[in-house]
Order: structure tokens, then C-alpha cells, then sequence
């Protein structure tokens, strides 16, 4: 029987609707402690240099309030890297998004980041912290594995808006045995594997099927989504019965 999946609630969505009046409604530490009482077993934020919705001020208030893990996503910069050795998070999710960024759209170019990645990566595990790329299987090649491990990075984290677009297509088979494919030759070389990006309740469960050494999944958008016609409480309740064991 495979291991639970795990979910990580992505709260940036609160902060931009927060920041929208300029003032603290809905306060996303109270909205954040709720959430992880309806059930979710990590938080995922996403600083971004323009601060547009999670403030780095969140980033500290929110490490020191909540027990589940807490994972930063973000680009590699000075900045960021100082911001987790300073609060010192669970796990650190590397993304190779430029600063103007809308959401992250893009998984790494191990050829291209191949050096940066492995200073970086070295860096953030001295924390403490598990570090993880941003991964898309059609990036991937005959010597990804080889250029993950030389990293030594912890994790990837699946990007999976092609398998989101994908899933009501014909395509939909195709797409997700490439996840598959990349998913399981990291896992067999001992790396975790996470995924993320443009996943809901109706392609949520297939994901993790298709995936049984899926460790984990980051969502925000949708699930945010779904919580104005549900509330967060339900809305919660249906994301952990989609990543039940099966």
C-alpha cells in the first residue's frame, strides 16, 4: 500500500485578497491556523521581491506560530537565501521564476543552473531545511538524474500545469506517464517527489494513482477557489479525501 500523500496549502491567495484593501482583513495568521486545523499538514508561501502578497514579515510571523511543515518557495537570490537561513523552514522549494513573474511557469534547465543549483542547494540544507527544484518531465533527459544527484538537492517538486491542461485531452495518458517516468527514476535514486501547480479536485486523485511515491502536493489557487462556494473547512475535508489511499 502506497504512503499518504500529504498537502500543503499554498495561503498567498489570503495574503493578495489581504493586501487588495490595504489593511489586515482576512488576517492570514488566523486564516492559516485554521487551515491547518481543518486538516492541512504543511503551509507553502511564495515571497515574492515586490511583496504583492506574502510579506516577509508573514514569512516570520507565520514560522513562528505554526508546528506543521513550512515550506518557502522562491528564486534563488541573495534574498531569499537569507530569508531562510533566517527562519530556517522545514523545506525550501527553488523556482527558477525571474522577479516580475505572474506564478511560477517553468521548471529548471539543469544544464544551464547545474552549478548554481548545487551552491545553493548546499547552502539552504545547512539550515536544516530539505531543498527542492521545480521540475518539468519535458526538461528532463538521459542525464537528469545524474545532474539531480550531483545537486544533492532532497526533493523535486513535480510542475504539473501540462498535466492539468492535459487531463481532459486525449492527451491525458501520454502526459502523465511522463510524470511518471521522471517521478520514478528520481525516486529509485532516493529523492523525494512533491508536485504542484494548476491542481484541483477533479484531477487531484488521478495524480496520485498515477504517482504512489508521491510524497506531497502544494495548492493554493484552486483550493482557494473552491473554499468561496464551500468554505474552508469542507473545502479542506474534500482535498485530503482525494489524497487518501487508494
Amino acid at each position: 500500500m502506497q504512503n499518504q500523500t500529504l498537502l500543503s496549502v499554498n495561503v498567498n491567495k489570503i495574503a493578495t485578497l489581504r493586501n487588495s484593501r490595504g489593511k489586515d482583513i482576512p488576517n492570514l495568521l488566523e486564516t492559516t491556523l485554521k487551515i491547518i486545523e481543518y486538516g492541512a499538514q504543511g503551509i507553502t508561501v511564495h515571497p515574492r521581491p515586490d511583496e504583492r502578497h506574502i510579506r516577509k514579515s508573514d514569512v516570520y510571523e507565520l514560522s513562528k506560530a505554526i508546528s506543521v511543515e513550512f515550506n518557502i518557495e522562491g528564486y534563488p537570490s541573495e534574498d531569499y537565501l537569507q530569508l531562510i537561513e533566517a527562519v530556517r523552514p522545514a523545506q525550501a522549494t527553488l523556482v527558477p521564476d525571474p522577479p516580475d513573474a505572474l506564478t511560477s511557469n517553468a521548471g529548471w534547465q539543469l544544464d544551464t543552473h547545474l552549478q548554481l543549483l548545487k551552491t545553493v542547494t548546499k547552502r539552504i540544507q545547512a539550515t536544516g531545511a530539505k531543498c527542492s527544484l521545480f521540475m518539468d518531465p519535458k526538461d528532463s533527459n538521459e542525464n537528469t538524474i545524474s545532474q539531480l544527484k550531483l545537486i544533492g538537492c532532497d526533493r523535486i517538486e513535480l510542475y504539473t500545469e501540462a498535466f492539468a491542461d492535459d487531463y481532459s485531452t486525449p492527451k491525458r495518458d501520454n502526459t502523465t506517464q511522463s510524470y511518471y517516468q521522471l517521478a520514478e527514476a528520481a525516486h529509485k535514486n532516493g529523492i523525494h517527489i512533491n508536485a504542484g501547480h494548476d491542481l484541483n479536485l477533479d484531477n487531484l486523485n488521478y495524480l496520485v494513482k498515477s504517482i504512489p511515491f508521491l510524497a506531497e502536493v502544494s495548492i493554493g489557487h484552486a483550493l482557494m477557489t473552491d473554499a468561496l462556494e464551500w468554505g474552508l473547512k469542507e473545502t479542506l475535508k474534500k482535498y485530503l479525501a482525494c489524497l487518501k489511499q487508494v
